[in-house]
């Protein structure tokens, strides 16, 4: 749109005539200076979960399907833990998109002004899991021997405390930056046990690793998608419909496949609500 004003003809007052046209013109690029100037880019964020490379590598399929649909250019941002991805996400200016866990996406939606836009359909579990040849069966054994778990303050490491309740009997933790950190301890029986997302003890199990789940915990809403406040209605909408709509169309099939998953479905911030309690109960965040 040009904002240069034009000489035009009205059947109105010559001085009338300009000031309408003027205000009306001024008005127009106000609302495309303001398009324009929303976002530049999407910057992906997603729970560590995953190694750097990894996220980068699993991720960036969903990354480049939303930049088509919103016509931006979009990244991810990654972090090598849960705490520094913590202390940059509770900065809000690193991410204005965020794939992430349940107790985090509730946060964000009551203490930073995040939009849930959808999330992975069903519930997710941690799992305990031991080496296959032990005889452990009892959690309570785990007293004073090393668990590898996540981070604080990921919600591994607050189902961990959440365990053993009882602050005399506590085992003693691992923490890793990554699952695959935690499965290597383990395999080299280096920790008597972990714990993990259940999802990615099912596939290490799969691939053949000499492991067992000892015990599974509560299902929690899987991982959600948001957006940050400076995304605007309109752009939240095209990314929402983007998403939902992914399993109807090749090129969405095709980043479904990459990050593991067959679908998106709706979701609101009441999905997630309560889950951020963990937060202040476990650190005080």
């Amino acid at each position: 749109m040009s904002c240069t004003l034009r000489s035009m003809t009205w059947h109105l007052p010559l001085t009338y005539a300009r000031n309408t046209a003027a205000t009306v013109l001024l008005v127009l690029c106000l609302a495309a200076s303001i398009a324009r100037a929303e976002v530049g880019e999407l910057v992906l964020g997603v729970a560590p979960l995953l190694s750097e490379t990894e996220t980068q590598a699993q991720f960036q399929p969903l990354c480049d399907y939303l930049a088509h649909a919103a016509h931006l250019p979009c990244r991810i941002r990654t972090r090598p833990n849960f705490l520094s991805y913590w202390e940059m996400m509770r900065r809000g200016k690193e991410y204005n998109l965020i794939l992430d866990e349940a107790h985090f996406t509730d946060y964000r939606a009551q203490k930073m002004g995040y939009v849930v836009l959808a999330k992975i359909p069903n519930t997710v579990t941690y799992s305990l899991i031991v080496p296959r040849a032990t005889k452990l069966d009892d959690p309570a054994r785990l007293v004073g021997r090393r668990i590898a778990t996540l981070g604080i303050p990921s919600m591994g490491a607050a189902l961990l405390n959440g365990l053993f309740t009882q602050p005399s009997k506590q085992p003693i933790p691992v923490e890793v930056d990554n699952a695959a950190e935690g499965f290597e301890l383990l395999r080299d029986a280096k920790v008597a046990a972990a714990i993990l997302p259940t999802p990615l003890v099912r596939e290490e199990i799969v691939r053949g690793a000499p492991f067992r789940v000892l015990l599974s915990t509560v299902p929690l809403p899987h991982l959600g998608f948001s957006a940050a406040p400076e995304i605007s209605p309109e752009l939240r909408q095209v990314l929402r419909q983007a998403l939902l709509n992914a399993n109807k169309t090749d090129t969405g099939r095709a980043m479904l496949a990459n990050i593991g998953i067959e679908r998106f479905d709706p979701a609101n911030a009441t999905v997630y609500a309560g889950q951020g309690r963990i937060l202040k109960e476990y650190w005080g965040y």
